[in-house]
């Protein structure tokens, strides 16, 4: 997969999906996007001080950075299952510069996180514990049950099996009662498949650049 590395515009970084014409965050910012649709809109909905999260799509690894830097604050312990198919190569990650902007993260975190090993279980500090799976989302095997999903594939237009009805069937049956799934698309195909399996779904405001998205909850 060629990736070529974006500066979005909150100064972040971001890698631009050459075969998919496709950024891996909004080139309105990285950082802020993230933010907004994974932590404000899914983390800081969870009322419980132990729960486990769900990303499909570790891609740069920004969400998981981010949430264990939110874990810390809140003093909320975490594990943590990301899938991935295309991981990045240490000359990619080792260039992205989110440590630099944050900066209340320990230094080395983003590397740790990409240097674990594929399916074994890592603690980032005793409160955050998480496990890399690679594999595509038709075949990722993760157990147990989960009270947060963040679904960051690529947009529905360019890979629409990533969202259709058969995944999120798939994320559905895994979840807890009252769990959260949170994306930042709104596409209305999305929604539909989404109602089909037997979700709520809701609209909320987007991230800059984007008037709306996703938040659904598994009943």
């Amino acid at each position: 997969m060629k990736r070529s590395l974006k500066i979005t515009e909150d100064g972040s970084h971001t890698f631009f999906n050459e075969g998919l014409d496709e950024p891996y965050h909004s080139m309105h910012g990285a950082i802020q996007e993230s933010e907004h649709v994974f932590i404000r809109e899914g983390f800081r909905r969870i009322s419980k001080s132990s729960f486990r999260i769900l990303e499909t799509g570790l891609g740069t690894g920004l969400n998981m950075l981010l949430t264990f830097r939110e874990a810390m604050k809140q003093e909320t312990r975490i594990f943590y299952h990301a899938v991935e198919k295309y991981p990045l190569d240490p000359s990619e990650y080792e260039t992205l510069n989110y440590e630099k902007i944050l900066k209340d993260i320990p230094a080395g975190t983003l590397r740790r996180i990409h240097d674990a090993p594929w399916e074994t279980s890592v603690y980032l500090s005793n409160n955050f514990r998480f496990l890399k799976e690679k594999a595509d989302f038709r075949s990722m095997h993760p157990t147990g049950k989960f009270d947060l999903v963040y679904h960051d594939a690529f947009a529905p237009g360019k890979q629409p099996y990533l969202w259709n009805t058969e995944i999120l069937e798939r994320i559905y049956r895994i979840m807890n009662p009252d769990a959260i799934w949170v994306s930042y698309t709104s596409k209305g195909t999305v929604k539909r498949h989404l109602v089909s399996c037997g979700f709520e779904v809701q609209k909320v405001p987007g991230p800059p650049g984007k008037r709306e998205m996703f938040v659904a909850i598994r009943r």
